[in-house]
């Protein structure tokens, strides 16, 4: 199953470094589906591409063929379904953009969920903003009167909505607590271990790509081993109640984003994406399988974690497509 992914974020990869790209679309042909008792695959995706605040990577994220080709591309690779950034309504091209993808994945047999960023507000208004785009999902995209309803991730029929915490002031309690009447009311499922409300609030946690207790290594060699163990050490053994999403990613580079700190995970050739697709394996196996393993990401250039196929015109050494324009 590593494989598949491992190739294809070389699609782009590297003209300066040595690697190489031969018969890296022979290789997906061969090795694109996950054997039954994989985990399922996940993507996330950035919907806002287009918008001209962020990177110019060659497509608009609003062109319905352009979304139709990722989600081929995706399911060549065995991947089920995109996670995709959103911030509710406050970010309407996003929200538009997640309609049409949400669209072209019924289509195709395809999935969608969301991946709510939390709002910055204070107190009392983060959580209002939270309830808020909760309401607007459940009556677009998840609820009985949603359209594509059927493309929508879901688990034991629940659908699925994964949190990305921001300021921490969302009283996620009386989140759960209003959705609680709905005909399904979703399974929250927040980064890393949300501590102290995780018991009650959420149904599971996800690994996020990052380095771990030893930090952002100067030359980008730690990639997250030692995370991603606890992670999984975690949720198997103190939260085996609980959902775990796994975490894999082919690097990190965020020189080209607005927000940059110059933070680096080697993508070594593909190594590092083989390696964090793995880890996964010494905690869980067919006797207790791990539900999903989400690849982070399928096309977020401006932090260098892309594992889409690009144009070469479009290709930068890295893997990112040169960046036109920044945020």
């Amino acid at each position: 199953m590593s494989r598949a992914l491992l190739t294809l974020c070389l699609a782009c990869f590297v003209m300066a470094s040595g690697c190489t790209t031969g018969g890296i679309h022979r290789t997906l042909a061969q090795n694109g589906l996950t054997p039954a008792l994989s985990p399922k695959l996940l993507a996330v995706y950035m919907p806002w591409f287009g918008d001209h605040s962020h990177m110019d990577v060659g497509y608009s994220s609003e062109d319905a063929t352009v979304l139709r080709k990722q989600i081929q591309q995706a399911r060549r690779v065995g991947i089920a379904a995109f996670v995709v950034d959103w911030y509710g309504e406050s970010r309407p091209y996003s929200d538009h953009n997640f309609a049409l993808l949400q669209e072209a994945a019924s289509e195709s047999h395809f999935q969608v969920a969301l991946l709510y960023n939390e709002s910055e507000d204070e107190d009392s208004q983060a959580t209002d903003s939270a309830i808020a785009a909760l309401d607007k999902a459940y009556s677009a995209y998840f609820g009985p009167s949603a359209k594509y309803r059927d493309a929508y991730l879901s688990y034991d029929g629940r659908p699925m909505v994964f949190v990305f915490p921001k300021s921490g002031h969302i009283d996620w309690n009386r989140v759960r607590e209003h959705c609680s009447s709905w005909d399904r009311p979703p399974l929250l499922i927040y980064k890393d271990e949300p501590a102290p409300q995780f018991a009650n609030d959420f149904a599971g946690s996800y690994a996020w790509v990052q380095p771990g207790p030893g930090g952002w290594a100067p030359d980008g060699s730690n990639w997250g081993e030692h995370y991603l163990k606890h992670f999984y050490d975690t949720m198997k053994n103190k939260h085996p109640d609980k959902i775990a999403i796994g975490g894999a990613w082919p690097g990190f580079d965020d020189s080209a984003a607005k927000w940059g700190l110059n933070r680096h995970i080697q993508r070594a050739c593909g190594k590092t994406l083989d390696e964090t697709m793995s880890v996964y394996r010494q905690y869980y196996d067919s006797s207790n399988p791990l539900p999903f393993l989400m690849i982070e990401t399928w096309n977020d250039y401006e932090e260098g974690t892309a594992v889409e196929r690009q144009p070469a015109a479009n290709c930068a050494v890295g893997g990112s497509p040169s960046p036109v324009s920044s945020r």
